[in-house]
């Protein structure tokens, strides 16, 4: 996790979005990446990118989902 206060990590990722419909003006659309000696080996932003989304999706980037990633890719690299 990275904090971002002011959002300017967030706009130079190009995942910064208006929420303003749902009350909380500028914030990071949720996405999660993993990241290898400052690489990006995988990428996962929720569906809906869009200034004022009506809906706040939460699965892809998901901490479950990440470990799980992350898991499979243990074991296939221990195959």
């Amino acid at each position: 996790m990275i904090p971002d206060g002011s959002g300017e990590f967030t706009r130079k990722m190009g995942m910064l979005v208006c929420k303003d419909n749902l009350g909380f003006g500028m914030r990071s659309w949720r996405y999660a990446a993993i990241v290898n000696d400052g690489k990006v080996e995988q990428w996962f932003v929720e569906e809906g990118f869009s200034d004022n989304c009506e809906t706040d999706p939460y699965g892809v980037s998901s901490p479950q989902n990440i470990l799980e990633k992350l898991r499979s890719a243990n074991k296939t690299k221990a195959a």
